[in-house]
Formats: structure tokens, C-alpha cells, sequence
């Protein structure tokens, strides 16, 4: 039994990035699991609770990113390259995403009796491109995001190196600026002729689509453009850019949780605005490469199954673990007892259903990515 809980963690890791991915894998579970809590006033504590989701943008394109810029340094740019990069990139998100998604259509499907053909979108990622996230599986508005950058950004590449015979350096650095500022203004188009009065209405319309947020991975792949080529600015103040970094986040928290109107920073400028103090976090926290100890240890593992958490935390754990054991369990919908057995429930669940699914279904997948 013991065997079940023993996971490896390789020495190659950045723990500093771990760091990082921890944090926002638990913003995000804890901002899903304030309504499992509704007798707690959680204002004050929301302003501590960062969005994580733009944080694993930043982070997501730091390492994509570098991963490209490095593989284009040592080889030619050719179709059989992209096409060897694109299986290992996705044989490490799809698989779990379609259990997942599987999953839980099948449950709609049997339990519910409830089928859409809208939900075949969700296995494209094509639900959100160019409109409001449908609420079926609302977790799923970022991955669609994260993959279509993807697929896209080593195609642009192909445009820029292969054909209008740029350097590496130079079209990793014309393309991400070039996406940040199209994206940019794709929002401000967007702010001019659409009415926005709720919060909900910025959430759907400007913060979950793709057309709105790509830019935020593409501050990441600066970042990593800056990391490879210009190593002496990134790292020679990481210290000053870590605390400058954290002051914008909270900025960008307190505008969050104060937002009066859905002004012209709100829709337009806020994004690229948490982008940039993400990106500043990393010089100094890739400095950090390895740690010891029980908080290494816990920190690692929550990095390691941060995936999983994120696809089931919501809809899976919330919608359909948490209702059975209400009916299994026969507790009244009243008492803070109630709700805090649920909300405890809630974070053993997250966590130990993503540990395992990490160990039972990511790490044989990621063997067979290694073994191509």
C-alpha cells in the first residue's frame, strides 16, 4: 500500500519554477473552493489569492518557449522537428484531458441523460476561439488556450525563419512582440464595441477566450527569448524584478476585487499587466534550482500533479464527487460542520485522485513520449 505514494523526483527539475507552479495550482483550488464556504467573508483573504491561471500562462510560455529556442539553436527548422516536438508536447496534455473530458461527458451522458454535440468542440479546442466558454467543464477554457499556442507559434516560426529567412533570435523576438501587440488591440476593438457591465461579462468575454488571451503565453516566450539571449540583463537585478513583480501582482489583485467599472485597463491592458509581473518572478526564481527537506518535498509533489488537480478540481471533484457524498452521507445543506467537512473533502479529493492519476496514467504516458 505504501508503494501507491512513493513518486521520484528527478534532480534535472528548477525548484524555483516548482515553487511557482504550486502556488498557482493552489490559487486556483482555493479560489474554485470559496463557494464551498459560504458563511466565511474570504474578501480579505482574495487579495492574497493570485490568479493563478494567468500565472501558468507566463510559466507555460517560459517553458515552451525555451524549449523551442533550444531545439532551433542545435538543428535545422524542419516539418519532421515540429512534428517530434508537437508528440511530445501533447502526449504530455492531451491524454489526461480526455480522460477527463471523456469522463465527464459520459457521466452527463448516463447520469444525467444529457448529450451535446457541442461538447466534440472540447476535443479541438474550439469552444471558446471566438466566444463565451460554454459552462459544461468551465475549467477547460485554458487549456484550449495553452494548445492552440502550441500548435501555432512553431508554425509562424516555420513562416519567419523558413521563408522570409529571418534568424531564430530575431523571429522569436518579432513574434511574440508582434502577437502581444495584435492581441492587444484585438482587445481594445473588442472594449470599443462590446458592452460590458458585469463582471461575468468581462470573465467571458475578454478573459476566456483565445482571440483574447494569447498574448499572455507569449509574454512567457519573451521571457525565455531574454533567458537564452540576453542571460546577463535577465539575471543581473532578479532579485529587484522578484519584488517589483509581486507588487504589480498585488496591483493587479486590488483592481480585481475593487473594479468599479470595465474601464479601458480592465479589458484591455489588466492581462498583459499580470503577464508582466509573472515574467518578472521567473529570473530570480530560476536561480533557485534545487531544495531539501519536507516543504521541497511537498512542493515538488504539488508541482508534479498541479496538471491533474487543475482538470478535476472543479467540475469533477465539486459537481459530481461532492454531490454523491452528500447523498451517500445524508448531512443537512445547513451547519458549518456540513460545509467544512466538504470543503476538507474537497481538497483530499483534488489531491489525492490527481496523485494517482498522475502516477497511473501521466508518468506511463510520459515513458512513451521519452521512448520515441
Amino acid at each position: 500500500m505504501k508503494d501507491i505514494f512513493k513518486f521520484g523526483i528527478k534532480t534535472d527539475r528548477i525548484y524555483g519554477l516548482d515553487i511557482l507552479r504550486c502556488f498557482a495550482i493552489l490559487f486556483v483550488v482555493a479560489s474554485h473552493g470559496n463557494n464551498l464556504l459560504p458563511f466565511m467573508d474570504c474578501e480579505i483573504l482574495s487579495y492574497l489569492i493570485f490568479d493563478g491561471v494567468s500565472i501558468f500562462f507566463v510559466l507555460s510560455g517560459y517553458l515552451i518557449g525555451g524549449i523551442l529556442i533550444k531545439l532551433l539553436d542545435k538543428n535545422k527548422l524542419t516539418f519532421t522537428l515540429l512534428v517530434g516536438f508537437w508528440k511530445k508536447r501533447w502526449l504530455r496534455t492531451l491524454p489526461v484531458y480526455f480522460l477527463v473530458l471523456t469522463v465527464l461527458v459520459s457521466l452527463n451522458l448516463i447520469v444525467k441523460h444529457s448529450f451535446s454535440f457541442a461538447y466534440l468542440k472540447y476535443y479541438i479546442f474550439s469552444q471558446n476561439l471566438f466566444s463565451a466558454h460554454p459552462y459544461f467543464f468551465p475549467e477547460a477554457w485554458s487549456l484550449s488556450i495553452e494548445e492552440w499556442v502550441y500548435l501555432i507559434l512553431p508554425i509562424l516560426l516555420v513562416f519567419f525563419i523558413n521563408i522570409l529567412k529571418f534568424s531564430t533570435k530575431h523571429s522569436f523576438l518579432i513574434l511574440t512582440l508582434t502577437i502581444i501587440a495584435t492581441i492587444n488591440l484585438f482587445r481594445f476593438y473588442l472594449y470599443t464595441n462590446l458592452e460590458v457591465s458585469s463582471l461575468n461579462d468581462w470573465d467571458l468575454l475578454f478573459r476566456k477566450q483565445v482571440s483574447t488571451r494569447l498574448d499572455s503565453l507569449m509574454f512567457g516566450v519573451f521571457g525565455s527569448y531574454l533567458s537564452f539571449y540576453h542571460q546577463r540583463l535577465w539575471e543581473r537585478q532578479k532579485q529587484f524584478y522578484f519584488i517589483i513583480g509581486l507588487v504589480i501582482l498585488f496591483f493587479v489583485q486590488f483592481r480585481t476585487f475593487n473594479i468599479s467599472s470595465f474601464d479601458l485597463y480592465e479589458c484591455v491592458f489588466s492581462f498583459s499587466t499580470a503577464s508582466i509581473g509573472t515574467l518578472l518572478l521567473l529570473p530570480y526564481l530560476c536561480s533557485i534550482k534545487t531544495g531539501s527537506g519536507f516543504l521541497f518535498k511537498c512542493c515538488t509533489l504539488i508541482s508534479l500533479i498541479s496538471y491533474s488537480m487543475y482538470l478535476i478540481n472543479l467540475t469533477l471533484v465539486q459537481d459530481w464527487i461532492l454531490k454523491l457524498f452528500d447523498l451517500i452521507s445524508g448531512f443537512k445543506n445547513d451547519g458549518h460542520f456540513y460545509y467544512g467537512v466538504r470543503y476538507l473533502l474537497y481538497w483530499i479529493c483534488t489531491i489525492s485522485l490527481a496523485f494517482l492519476m498522475y502516477k497511473f496514467f501521466e508518468l506511463p504516458i510520459m515513458k512513451l513520449r521519452k521512448d520515441k
